[in-house]
């Protein structure tokens, strides 16, 4: 097994990115001249915005640091040739329910984007052999729980219509801006079981798990790697004990061909209605004039003007020290100082001569989306880990992606691609550079724990791997600030109107003709491309049109 890191990658080390890189046509013919909008970043959200902005006609300017677009959803030759990795996110899940995808408002097929769904949806393999599959049919999912309590099976298809019964209230909410239509409490006292949902959403989902389901094996499941959000014992997550649920009728979308493949559509899209992206622009400073953001300046000098407005998808961490820090006011600085990160993972990436297989009752399953966990216990004790600042790698939880059994053309014929999330926090004892010191020993131990559920994965199947740890992460992608994937804790402080901080949470940022996208904002992280249309609706309102003027518009 060869050993890839990912300074390697960084640099470009014979490792070929496969996302979308601009044409070379629209690199001539950018000058630095006046755009109507300019965008700094090119992360989904921010290409998302671009894609409505630029089908209303505007002529907009993307500038992206890296080399390929993409942010947290790109694609890239990690390992060998030929091997195509997810640099970060792998499943499009809530994208599905946003109105861009859903309604089909960009036509993104046109561009090359097309959804694989697998089934089953997701496996968990307990240490005492036991295991619970999530299948797209409803009857063999609930099975599944019933083969250890059928309390426990009735449970889950009770609460599979309560949701069914609230999801498109939660839907319109995060697709739209705070304060663009009804608010979710108002929605709920309109509902007949709005008080019931009240009090769901302000318990702790474990709470909530640990009282509708008797048996461990089915709590453990519903859990659905909480350690990767947020704790499942913190008061006001109860939407998360829903998050199995939700994927029930879902399921858990890869896109063909890798997650870059989203980008790739949305950067095609805007260079059709003649959008210009610049790859290799760093922005690092804005152009303030006469009080208002009037564009950007480049790491490397170049500088490029905004008719209409700046759109930024840089962490507000960074952010506020693009611009005098008076411009921003004191309300501002103080939601940023105390922003709070989220929980982070130490990851590896394998090219393999076979996916992984775990035993089941009469034979093995290979399924795209899998994990590990000893035991609900277990995932309850990794908020302690990142409270105290502590690599546990006793019974280490872990979530798995295998996405080439779904989608062959991600790897040579017959080979395979696995990644191997294990949650670790960003912050240690010996501070987070420390990192590059362990980094390969806690991969070998989380390979060491999986082989446990799945020990076909030998030394002579894996022909490369390359470990990102949460510093790497960061390194990477400067959105993913101390690691976070999805640029922050979604926790109450952190969410709604509150994101990124009270008074600044519907795009508009302090500094005039400045506008704001991305994970920082409403809803926050994931795959949604919520944030990205939110904040193209809100900026097409301010210059006097609308999302659905836009939408309809022949192009």
């Amino acid at each position: 097994m060869s050993e890839i890191t990912r300074r390697d990658f960084v640099k470009g080390a014979s490792l070929a990115p496969l996302a979308f890189r601009p044409s070379v046509l629209a690199q001539q013919t950018a000058q630095p001249d006046r755009f109507d909008i300019v965008v700094a970043g090119a992360g989904h959200n921010s290409l998302a915005a671009t894609a409505y902005l630029a089908k209303a006609g505007y002529r907009c300017l993307v500038l992206e640091g890296r080399p390929i677009v993409g942010g947290g959803a790109k694609t890239a030759e990690l390992t060998l040739r030929g091997f195509k990795h997810d640099t970060c996110s792998s499943t499009h899940i809530f994208i599905q329910a946003n109105p861009m995808l859903r309604n089909n408002e960009l036509n993104l097929g046109d561009y090359g984007l097309e959804y694989i769904n697998p089934d089953p949806i997701y496996h968990t393999a307990f240490p005492d052999g036991g295991y619970i599959t999530q299948w797209r049919d409803l009857d063999r999912t609930c099975a599944e729980f019933a083969k250890f309590s059928k309390k426990d099976a009735l449970a889950f298809r009770r609460m599979y219509n309560e949701f069914q019964a609230v999801e498109s209230l939660f839907n319109a909410v995060s697709f739209a801006p705070v304060g663009f239509g009804k608010s979710l409490n108002d929605r709920l006292a309109e509902h007949p079981k709005g008080k019931f949902w009240q009090r769901r959403l302000a318990m702790s989902y474990w709470d909530i798990l640990r009282d509708n389901f008797e048996d461990d094996h089915c709590r453990a499941f519903m859990l659905l790697s909480p350690w990767g959000h947020q704790a499942p014992q913190n008061p006001m997550t109860g939407r998360a004990a829903y998050q199995v649920i939700s994927q029930q009728s879902t399921g858990r979308p890869i896109p063909k061909g890798g997650s870059g493949k989203l980008t790739e559509a949305l950067a095609h899209f805007i260079e059709a209605h003649g959008g210009v992206i610049l790859t290799n622009k760093s922005v690092h400073r804005l152009i303030v004039e006469n009080g208002k953001c009037a564009g950007v300046e480049c790491t490397d000098g170049s500088s490029y003007r905004a008719d209409k407005a700046v759109l930024s998808t840089i962490h507000i961490k960074q952010l506020v020290d693009m611009a005098p820090r008076e411009l921003w006011g004191q309300d501002f600085i103080d939601g940023v100082d105390t922003w709070q990160g989220e929980t982070t993972e130490c990851n590896a990436s394998y090219a393999t001569t076979e996916p992984l297989r775990f035993p089941v009752e009469g034979g093995t399953l290979t399924p795209v989306h899998s994990s590990v966990l000893a035991n609900s216990a277990r995932a309850l004790r990794f908020a302690y880990d990142y409270a105290r600042s502590a690599v546990n790698m006793e019974d280490p939880p872990l979530s798995l992606i295998c996405a080439t059994v779904a989608d062959p053309t991600r790897a040579p014929a017959g080979m395979h691609t696995i990644k191997v999330i294990g949650y670790q926090p960003y912050d240690l004892k010996e501070g987070p550079q420390h990192w590059d010191a362990i980094k390969e020993q806690v991969a070998e131990s989380q390979l060491k724990y999986l082989r446990r559920f799945t020990p076909s994965l030998s030394d002579d199947k894996i022909l490369a791997r390359i470990v990102e740890s949460p510093l790497d992460i960061e390194r990477m992608n400067p959105h993913n600030w101390h690691g976070s994937c999805h640029a922050g804790s979604a926790d109450p402080a952190q969410s709604g109107a509150m994101r990124p901080m009270p008074g600044w949470a519907q795009h508009r940022m302090p500094i005039p003709g400045l506008y704001q996208t991305g994970g920082t904002t409403h809803p926050g992280g994931s795959i949604t491309g919520a944030p990205g249309r939110n904040a193209a609706t809100v900026m097409l309102k301010d210059f006097g049109t609308s999302i659905d003027e836009v939408v309809q518009k022949k192009t």
